[in-house]
C-alpha cells in the first residue's frame, strides 16, 4: 500500500485541505493528522479506528435514512447485492399491486372447484363481518319460517351438561336420562359463500365478563352488536338455513322423539395402565407372577423384526379427547327452563359444553322439525309443561307377556 510521507510538507498540505473542507481528524501521529491511503480519499470522522479500513455501510438503506458513500473495499459486495435488491423491490411492488387489485377490484367466489355454474362477479359484497342486514355481508337474511328440503341442513345448539338422572315413562319403564341446559344460544356471526367460501352460523352460549376476555374477542362481539358470550361454536348449514345475527335459539329447536348427535370432550383419566385403558386381563393374580399382576405382557418378537410395531396397545394417557355419540334419542324438552333430556350417556364431565345437532344416520321427519329454527308466534302462550316423546298406544310389557 502506498502511503504519504509524514514530513512537514505533508502537514502543511493537510492543513490547507482542512481549512478548505472544514473537517477535522483525530491525531494519530506526530504530525497531528490521520494518514490514510491516497486512493480512499476523505471519509467522515469516527471516534476510534478498530480496523485498518472503515466499516461497511448498508447497500440498500431505508428511504427515510440518507445513503452513505460506500468505500471501494465494498464495491464488489454492493455490485453483487444490487440485482437481489432490485428483485426484492420488484416482488414487493407486484404484491402491492395484487393486494390493491384484490381489495378494490371485483370479488369472485373463492371456492368453485369443478362447478358448472357460471363465474359471476360480486361487486356489492361488503368486507365487514357484520355489514348489511342480518350480518351476511351484502346478503339480506330474514328471520322467518321456511320449508326444509331433502338436502337442507340446520344449525346445532350449545348445551351445558347438568348431569344424569332416571325417569319413568307412562308404561313404567325406567329411562336413563342426561340433562342438558341450552344456555342463551344466540347467532354471533353469519358466514356466506361470497365472503368466506362456505355457509355456516357461529353460535355463542352463556355470559362472560369483559375482563375475562381478550381484546380481539371483545372486539368481535362489539362489531356484531351482541352481548359477550362464554362459548363459541361454528355449525355448517345450507344456504336456506341461514339466520340473522342476534337470533335466539331455544330448546324448541329440537322435537321430542327425534335422534341427535352429541359432540363433547371425554373425561380426562390421566396416565392409565393397559388393563384400565384397553381392558387387558393382566397376568396371573397368584401363582406364576411376581410384581407383574397388572402388566400387559410381551409387546414384540425376537430378533426378527426386532422392534415393536406401531399402534401397539400400551399404557398411556386416557381420556380428554373429542368424541361423538350418534343417534341419541330426545326423550323430553322443557321450554320453561330450556332443558333438553336425552336418553343414555354423552361424553364429558358435569358442567362441560356439548354440541348437539340433528342426527346424520337416523334423519328426523322434515315435516316435524322447525326450519330453520323455532320462531314464537305473536299471541302464542309459552308452554310451561314439558313436552314428552310419543311412546305409542301399545304397552311393551303386555306385548312381551
Amino acid at each position: 500500500m502506498k502511503t504519504i510521507d509524514r514530513g512537514d510538507d505533508h502537514c502543511i498540505r493537510r492543513k490547507k485541505e482542512t481549512e478548505k473542507t472544514g473537517t477535522t481528524h483525530k491525531p494519530s501521529c506526530k504530525c497531528g493528522r490521520v494518514c490514510v491511503p491516497p486512493h480512499l480519499g476523505h471519509f467522515p470522522p469516527i471516534s476510534q479506528f478498530t480496523k485498518p479500513y472503515p466499516p461497511r455501510r448498508r447497500v440498500n438503506p431505508l428511504p427515510s435514512r440518507p445513503a452513505r458513500p460506500i468505500s471501494r473495499r465494498t464495491t464488489t459486495n454492493a455490485t453483487a447485492a444490487a440485482p437481489a435488491s432490485a428483485m426484492a423491490a420488484a416482488s414487493r411492488g407486484l404484491l402491492t399491486r395484487l393486494r390493491h387489485l384484490s381489495i378494490t377490484g371485483p370479488r369472485l367466489p373463492p371456492c368453485r372447484f369443478f362447478s358448472a355454474d357460471p363465474l359471476v362477479s360480486l361487486s356489492d359484497d361488503d368486507d365487514a363481518g357484520g355489514g348489511g342486514e342480518g350480518g351476511g355481508g351484502g346478503r339480506i337474511i330474514e328471520a322467518r319460517p321456511g320449508v326444509m328440503g331433502p338436502e337442507s341442513r340446520r344449525t346445532g345448539v350449545i348445551g351445558v351438561k347438568c348431569g344424569m338422572s332416571a325417569m319413568w315413562d307412562k308404561w313404567g319403564a325406567k329411562v336413563p336420562i342426561t340433562v342438558l341446559w341450552v344456555d342463551d344460544n344466540v347467532v354471533c356471526q353469519v358466514k356466506t359463500a361470497e365472503k368466506e367460501g362456505f355457509y355456516a352460523l357461529q353460535l355463542g352460549a352463556g355470559q362472560k365478563k369483559e375482563k375475562h376476555l381478550t381484546k380481539p374477542e371483545v372486539g368481535h362481539f362489539r362489531s356484531q352488536g351482541i352481548p359477550l358470550k362464554r362459548k363459541l361454536k361454528e355449525f355448517p348449514v345450507t344456504e336456506d338455513a341461514l339466520l340473522p345475527v342476534g337470533t335466539a335459539i331455544s330448546v324448541r329447536h329440537f322435537v321430542p322423539g327425534q335422534f341427535v348427535d352429541v359432540i363433547g370432550i371425554t373425561k380426562g383419566k390421566g396416565f392409565a395402565g393397559g388393563m384400565k385403558r384397553h381392558g387387558f386381563s393382566g397376568m396371573p393374580a397368584s401363582h406364576g407372577a411376581s410384581l407383574s399382576h397388572r402388566s400387559i405382557g410381551s409387546t414384540g418378537q425376537r430378533d426378527a423384526p426386532g422392534r415393536v410395531f406401531k399402534n401397539r396397545k400400551m399404557p398411556g394417557r386416557m381420556g380428554g379427547v373429542q368424541r361423538t355419540v350418534k343417534n341419541v334419542w330426545v326423550y323430553q324438552i322443557d321450554p320453561a327452563r330450556n332443558l333438553l333430556y336425552l336418553k343414555g350417556q354423552v361424553p364429558g364431565p358435569q358442567g362441560s359444553f356439548l354440541f348437539v345437532k340433528d342426527s346424520i344416520y337416523k334423519k328426523p321427519d322434515r315435516a316435524l322439525l322447525p326450519f330453520p329454527t323455532y320462531f314464537s308466534q305473536e299471541g302464542e302462550e309459552e308452554d310451561s309443561e314439558p313436552l314428552v316423546a310419543n311412546l305409542g298406544d301399545i304397552d311393551p310389557f303386555m306385548v312381551a307377556d
